[in-house]
């Protein structure tokens, strides 16, 4: 029973560790030079430009929902 407890929080701890990691990370996707996340798309050429990823509803909603499940899961 010990062992079982065990492993239930070895792998909560590893959940809220790749929640905090995916939420926080940037470059998600990497296209030579190109590289967009869950925040900001950025570009290099000549010179380097970001702009924010949050211009349209499906992605304002995942990234509320990436606030509040690292919120709850701290809580």
């Amino acid at each position: 029973m010990l062992l079982l407890l065990l492993g239930i929080i070895v792998l909560h701890v590893t959940v809220l560790v790749l929640l905090f990691v995916s939420t926080i990370v940037s470059q998600w996707l990497v296209n030579g030079e190109h590289t967009a996340d869950l925040w900001q798309n950025c570009s290099t050429g000549t010179f380097f430009h970001c702009l924010a990823s949050s211009s349209n509803e499906l992605t304002q909603s995942v990234q509320a929902m990436m606030i509040l499940s690292v919120i709850f899961s701290v809580l």
